[in-house]
């Protein structure tokens, strides 16, 4: 059974009280992803890719009448350390935070956490600028 479809077979809200422990094809990369290693009941996101679907308005309500990819963006660390993926939806843009899993991919989320740093939202030559006017020789070299 799809993930697409989940709402159709139980009643509102049966995910927010059931583990999730379906096995699912991923719509991104064609993986299929087990709910096994995700130190979770809950298993939201591709491992691999770290794609999930537009599926719940609410966690675990699949009340999203969209169904659209929800692409990963950023990570944020929580208060408690704990890291989260932060995914928008290819099709409505609607933003959600989801814990990321034990096997999640590394490399992908080292990517995403390094994606500001390698991307700044402004010209490299402004870093010299700026510490040549705090008194540094306004090399970043």
């Amino acid at each position: 059974m799809n993930r697409e479809n989940k709402k159709k077979s139980f009643e509102k809200g049966y995910y927010k009280k059931h583990a999730c422990n379906e096995t699912f094809l991923c719509k991104s990369c064609g993986r299929t992803v087990v709910p096994a290693g995700a130190g979770s009941e809950h298993r939201n996101h591709c491992p691999n890719c770290l794609t999930s679907l537009h599926v719940d308005n609410e966690p675990g309500d699949r009340a999203a009448g969209c169904g659209g990819r929800m692409e990963p963006i950023a990570v944020w660390v929580r208060k408690n350390g704990e890291w989260a993926i932060i995914h928008r939806c290819r099709i409505c843009g609607s933003l959600r935070s989801n814990r990321i899993a034990a096997d999640d991919n590394p490399m992908m989320l080292m990517s995403l956490a390094m994606k500001p740093v390698a991307r700044p939202p402004f010209p490299l030559e402004k870093l010299e600028e700026m510490t040549a006017l705090m008194g540094g020789d306004g090399s970043v070299k």
